[in-house]
């Protein structure tokens, strides 16, 4: 369903445009929602445009932002407006507005902090946020104690609990518009009370729900599965009234006051995102080693992602373009930071260019240097919170000397100098017009190869390291043999690497056998049966989990996992599939018990656990 006409729709007032169907039509409105999208059209004023036959057309005309934001913009002509079906429908098939609130840790544009003490993330990529504009000396933000949540919060978080457990149940068979506006109602609540990250999750489940329902292309099964798991977690420690107001999140992104800073580049990252922005991220070290990011992301395709590759650097007045920036670097006055290393460019922030550093001379060296099961110690402890917890961020960045086995798959299998672990490098984007790819690809026909790579781990895999930059290793003779253009790396995500940046002795021949990657404990380990349990829960709903408890699935899924040694497991995955099929009835066959909370509860209990179990066995993969 193509929805590239139609505005995007602030939840409330799709929420409320549901709530005003009587029963009967809610029955229709998925129905409808279907085919409204790819009738629709634009008039003269930029308005969007829906006929239904002859009597019904409704129209969207979205505020100077490019949102509809309120009833008023969202007009049909038949009688019943406005609340009919025509209306209701058009509004469901828009796209969702992003909300106001900041997930307060996972950054959406897929872009943070670096060089082992920032965050980023890759599910969705959202807005880039406007630094402040305020004095150096107005941004500057007080410690304070976190303080409580009030009693609006913990029952908006409460009632944001109940819509997303209702939603689980459901699963993505019934959840549809009307499931989806109830949770819209609830997140709208959210973020009337001042819970931003609340907010910001529910809408990462709904959409994640809309893409499942019309079989978007790229759509994984996990990625909802682990959106209502970040939903369930967060909301959960709101509700019960001990967590802080830290955990609410903030609104905007917070800028402190960073003095004078000397900056230098590491390397560029695309950013191209499923929710229709693009741009670039720009990685770059502090003479401290502290990480930081210079970001441009905004509205727009795979064309603004190609183009933001050499786009001006918009921070202090620095002359610099990305590519310049990634091996230059920059000297900063009046410098502001957010709480994840993003560069602000307010008023009295000022930047001259600086020579940029080889990845063999400090303060970048030290990337290299650390052994990289510390390294990836360090990663695990602070780039990622607690398994399951509301939040989850990108780990930081992570480089090594590696020596080319071979391709394994859509993987080139290297082995970290210094008798270390065997990795899989592995494309940090995905899509074929970027060059990520095809430069791995020619990497892995150079066996032998000595590299100094640079990337952010993959903490969904065993020993996986999702590349962003190469390098020579210095002192090495079967090493890459860049241009002095380069400076010494190339950013995998916009240069591509030729047969003459190669030695020749590394060229592998053509009858070279399959390499083997190395023991996969992830893989190995029966916690795929929990995963696909929980999965099929988030497919199906609760009946589905219900069935696939009865009969001798759920026992060899109990045998399995206790025989591994996963007890706790086993015993999570028995506790959900029993209450999945309690369903108590009273004598004229009405539930006793309709609410879902008890379910939703198992369920999260055994997602977390599952999350934690392959965090652990993805840790020892590294060593």
């Amino acid at each position: 369903m193509s929805t590239e006409l139609l505005p995007p729709v602030a939840p409330d007032v799709l929420a409320d445009a549901v709530e005003q169907l009587s029963a009967r039509l809610r029955k229709k409105l998925d129905a409808a929602i279907s085919g409204c999208a790819d009738q629709a059209s634009t008039t003269a004023d930029g308005a969007a445009e829906v006929h239904f036959g002859e009597d019904a057309t409704v129209t969207l005309r979205p505020g100077p932002s490019g949102t509809v934001t309120n009833a008023e913009q969202a007009v049909c002509t038949c009688l019943l407006a406005p609340r009919c079906l025509h209306r209701a429908a058009v509004l469901g098939a828009a796209p969702i507005a992003d909300g106001e609130g900041d997930t307060g840790g996972a950054d959406d544009s897929g872009t943070g902090k670096a060089a082992g003490s920032g965050t980023a993330s890759d599910t969705g990529a959202g807005p880039e946020e406007a630094a402040p504009t305020a004095p150096a000396a107005d941004v500057a933000a007080t410690v304070v104690s976190p303080a409580a949540l009030t009693a609006a919060q913990v029952l908006a978080a409460t009632a944001l609990w109940d819509a997303a457990a209702e939603a689980l149940s459901a699963g993505v068979t019934a959840g549809g518009a009307v499931v989806q506006a109830e949770l819209l109602r609830a997140a709208h609540t959210a973020r009337l009370a001042g819970l931003p990250r609340a907010e910001a999750a529910a809408l990462r489940v709904v959409r994640s729900l809309r893409a499942a329902r019309e079989r978007s292309e790229g759509q994984r099964l996990a990625d909802l599965t682990g959106a209502f798991r970040e939903l369930l977690a967060g909301t959960a420690l709101l509700a019960s009234g001990s967590a802080d107001t830290e955990a609410a999140g903030s609104p905007r992104r917070v800028y402190e006051q960073g003095g004078s800073l000397r900056v230098y580049g590491l390397c560029r990252e695309p950013v191209l995102s499923a929710t229709g922005y693009g741009g670039v991220t720009t990685h770059l070290v502090g003479s401290d080693g502290a990480g930081y990011t210079v970001s441009d992301v905004r509205p727009g395709g795979l064309a603004r992602v190609k183009g933001a590759g050499s786009a001006s650097v918009a921070l202090g007045g620095a002359v610099l373009d990305h590519a310049g920036l990634a091996r230059g670097g920059l000297r900063i006055v009046g410098a502001t930071v957010s709480a994840d290393g993003r560069l602000g460019a307010g008023r009295g922030v000022s930047a001259t260019p600086l020579c940029g550093v080889d990845w063999s001379e400090e303060p970048a060296a030290a990337l290299f240097t650390r052994p990289v099961q510390e390294a990836m110690a360090a990663v695990l402890a602070d780039g990622a919170p607690e398994a399951g917890g509301p939040g989850r961020t990108a780990p930081s960045l992570l480089g090594c000397d590696v020596e080319v086995i071979g391709a394994a798959g859509d993987s080139v299998v290297v082995r970290v100098a210094g008798e270390g672990p065997l990795l899989r490098l592995r494309p940090a984007h995905p899509h074929p017009e970027l060059p990520h790819a095809a430069n791995l690809r020619r990497i892995a026909e150079h066996p032998g190869l000595a590299l100094r790579v640079l990337g952010r781990p993959d903490l969904d895999r065993a020993a996986t390291l999702r590349s962003l930059a190469v390098g020579p290793v210095p002192g090495a003779s079967a090493t890459l043999r860049l241009p002095d253009a380069w400076k010494g790396r190339a950013d995998l995500g916009y240069d591509r690497l030729q047969g003459e940046h190669f030695p020749r002795e590394t060229a592998g021949s053509a009858d070279c056998g399959p390499v083997t990657a190395g023991p996969d404990p992830l893989a190995e380990a029966p916690l795929w049966r929990v995963r696909r349990l929980l999965e099929t829960g988030v497919a199906g709903g609760r009946r589905a989990v219900a069935e696939a408890g009865r009969g001798t699935d759920a026992a060899s899924l109990s045998a399995r996992l206790t025989r591994a040694e996963l007890g706790v497991a086993a015993h999570l995955a028995q506790a959900l599939t029993m209450e999945a099929g309690r369903r108590p009835r009273d004598t004229f066959g009405r539930l006793t018990d309709p609410s879902a909370d008890a379910y939703a509860r198992a369920w999260l209990a055994s997602a977390v656990h599952l999350a934690a179990a392959e965090r652990s066995l993805v840790a020892a993969s590294w060593s």
